[in-house]
């Protein structure tokens, strides 16, 4: 693939996300109000980062992305769950979420709670329910599993449990990096293993791309608190400053913003030194790398 691969690859498989979302949503034999607010949260927009991680990764393998349509489903359901509830009085009391009001914003505090649970069970069911022709039932199982603690109290719940800990602390670098590492990584990696398992990659390159993930889920929370500090606030939806406001510890602050940008910039490097130790196509995942890496929002 040639260098510009990414932005058509992408726009393929965005779409094709985005209309087995909203055909998974009008599936549902649920209440219309349960079924609009998950809606209006999945279809807000985003990059879709995670899902087109795993579609690359699969890619990279040289097998068809298209088998992995419903765990990156799945997945991005268990992403905008998070993000309901990070949006929620009780924790990060946000108003907007790219651009557009959160969901408690327009459905009150008591649906956001329950479209988010929806969401989260939802998505295990959807790989339950993976065509046979896409995974047999132990890579249905494995797909589950992973899920299941990459999003929990050993992945991103314990992520934000640490999170809201470290409100009003000065933390150390290595608690910072802790936090991110399970609040943010821990589902990044979950997009890259998934592809690796779909595809039957081998154990080595299995090791190879969650070395690289790991190293990539922390780059794109660097990015993200760089742009908290220069970002443009009509870009990235939201207003600047909001971690400091709510004194949290940051790369910036803890490192310089120059040192953020070094740390960032070394972790992309990083990320790329695993893929290409990987031995597999990976140009598509090093486009997603330097894209994370300058993203401006």
């Amino acid at each position: 693939m040639q260098n510009e691969a990414f932005p058509s690859f992408a726009i393929h498989y965005k779409k094709l996300l985005e209309t087995k979302l909203t055909q998974f949503i009008h599936d549902l034999n649920a209440p219309a109000v349960m079924k609009e607010a998950m809606d209006y949260s999945l279809q807000a927009g985003g990059k879709r980062i995670r899902p087109l991680l795993m579609f690359a990764t699969i890619a990279a393998c040289n097998k068809d992305p298209n088998i992995g349509v419903y765990p990156a489903a799945a997945l991005e359901m268990v992403h905008t769950y998070s993000l309901i509830h990070d949006d929620l009085p009780s924790m990060d009391n946000d108003d907007l979420r790219r651009g557009k009001p959160t969901n408690h914003k327009v459905f009150g505090e008591a649906f956001a709670v329950l479209a988010g649970d929806a969401l989260l069970t939802y998505s295990f069911q959807l790989i339950a329910d993976m065509p046979h022709e896409h995974a047999d039932e132990k890579t249905k199982l494995e797909l589950i599993r992973q899920l299941a603690k990459s999003a929990g109290a050993e992945g991103m719940v314990g992520g934000q449990t640490a999170d809201i800990q470290g409100e009003g602390k000065q933390l150390t670098i290595q608690e910072l990096e802790y936090t991110h590492i399970h609040k943010t990584g821990k589902l990044l990696q979950f997009s890259v293993l998934a592809g690796a398992i779909l595809a039957n990659a081998s154990e080595e390159q299995k090791e190879k791309l969650t070395k690289f993930a790991h190293h990539l889920g922390l780059a794109f929370q660097i990015r993200d608190d760089i742009l908290d500090v220069e970002g443009n606030e009509a870009t990235i939806g939201k207003p600047l400053g909001s971690d400091s406001d709510k004194n949290k510890s940051t790369y910036p602050l803890l490192l310089s913003l120059d040192g953020a940008k070094q740390a960032l910039a070394k972790h992309r490097d990083e990320a790329c030194k695993a893929l290409q130790n990987t031995g597999l196509n990976t140009v598509l995942l090093e486009e997603i790398t330097n894209l994370i890496a300058t993203r401006d929002h």
